[in-house]
């Protein structure tokens, strides 16, 4: 399995609302229809949800099931998808994004 995390820190807590809404309402099934296993969004401790200017931080993390499906997602969906988020939440509006990859090397899942 791979994982694939996108990071953004908001310097507005207005916006971090509205890029979860976003993520929540469309952008994460859209990556899961284009090869992603699951997808969530973690909004990071600290953030300070009362606050009109805080900075806040929030994950898109996603995994698809080896290197080669996150490259054909990287190669045939991602500029598209990238250019539609830049497009609604682009750096001037006071966001800050990183990317993380890497090979998930061991997982559990409580069951029952």
């Amino acid at each position: 399995m791979f994982s694939y995390t996108v990071a953004a820190t908001f310097e507005d807590d207005r916006i971090a609302k509205e890029w979860i809404a976003w993520l929540r309402d469309e952008h994460l099934a859209d990556v899961c229809a284009a090869g992603a296993l699951d997808a969530e969004v973690i909004r990071c401790d600290g953030a300070d949800a009362g606050a009109a200017k805080s900075r806040s931080r929030c994950e898109a993390r996603y995994h698809f099931s080896s290197r080669a499906a996150f490259e054909a997602y990287v190669r045939d969906h991602a500029p598209r998808m990238r250019a539609e988020g830049l497009k609604r939440f682009p750096p001037e509006r006071g966001i800050t994004y990183d990317r993380a990859t890497g090979e998930v090397v061991a997982r559990e899942t409580r069951r029952g």
